[in-house]
């Protein structure tokens, strides 16, 4: 059976989005996953199933997230591969001067124009790299309060379902869950 990464989407977010990590365990399990850990109560959740798409996984996950909590819960799904890969790659962009690198995980890939879009607001403050399914947001310590990139407005820049996590959280869960 394929195992997946799952990333959850704005919980534990004020009074009216928690989602305790007993609360995730026992939903994902009603989805027919076995395995299941989290990692931190962020909603970095690892799994096994029997489903063999993406798609079914995030569907199947969302369901019984919206019956265990009574909110829509966005999933984006990765394999253990594939998050290996993003932190290879963010290992590659890592830079001396940074002071913040985030990772925006997307739900589908986003529109080429949307990114091209994106990409002509880097500016001498920050940088923008997407790859995939993937954004790395680079915000250098001198001027990152003067960017010209919203770190909160990549998804909707993008168009598409994203979460955002910082470089530490995803090398640690690619350390634990995909070597």
């Amino acid at each position: 059976m394929p195992t997946y990464v799952a990333f959850l989407r704005a919980i534990n977010l004020g009074a009216k989005r928690k989602f305790p990590k007993a609360d995730i365990v026992a939903a994902t399990e009603a989805a027919g996953a076995t395995g299941v850990a989290t990692y931190i109560n962020t909603g970095n959740v690892l799994l096994t199933s029997r489903l063999r798409s993406r798609a079914r996984v995030e569907s199947a996950l969302e369901k019984a997230y919206l019956g265990q909590t009574g909110f829509a819960v966005p999933t984006i799904v990765f394999t253990p591969a594939e998050v290996a890969a993003i932190a290879a790659e963010a290992k590659e962009l890592t830079r001396p001067d940074l002071e913040r690198h985030y990772l925006y995980l997307l739900k589908d890939e986003p529109d080429p124009e949307r990114v091209e879009a994106l990409l002509a607001r880097d500016g001498a403050a920050d940088q923008v790299v997407v790859r995939g399914r993937a954004v790395h947001l680079l915000l250098p310590a001198e001027g990152y309060q003067t960017g010209t990139v919203d770190p909160w407005g990549v998804e909707k820049a993008l168009g598409v379902v994203a979460t955002n996590r910082n470089l530490n959280v995803v090398r640690t869960l690619a350390q634990k869950w995909c070597s």
